[in-house]
């Protein structure tokens, strides 16, 4: 029902920085939370950041002051600002795409980001 299609993934020396777009195709419901998962190797999938219809965000504790989620809701884009990034950064991130009462849940393919020391 949504395809979400991810971007700006990368290798990024550390305290650099990287910019993640994620585009919502499809049927889109109007009120929704979108936001940026991320999975080490041999880790369970964790939350990075959300974002609701109307600009209300949560982050996890280990990204907080260095990325920023934010969303363009004409576009149906998604964005990820990641700052001052770290090794332990590195991992696959995903988008997510949940619909008003999570009806509907839907993931991208994912985009690797890789921070070298």
């Amino acid at each position: 029902q949504v395809q979400l299609v991810e971007s700006g993934g990368g290798l990024v020396q550390a305290g650099g920085s990287l910019r993640l777009s994620c585009a919502a195709s499809g049927i889109i419901f109007s009120i929704n939370t979108m936001g940026w998962y991320r999975q080490h190797p041999g880790k369970q999938r964790e939350l990075v950041a959300t974002i609701t219809s109307i600009g209300s965000t949560n982050y996890a504790d280990s990204v907080k002051g260095r990325f920023t989620i934010s969303r363009d809701n004409a576009k149906n884009t998604v964005y990820l600002q990641m700052n001052s990034l770290k090794p332990e950064d590195t991992a696959v991130y995903y988008c997510n795409f949940k619909s008003a009462r999570t009806i509907y849940e839907h993931w991208g393919q994912g985009t690797q980001v890789t921070v070298s020391s």
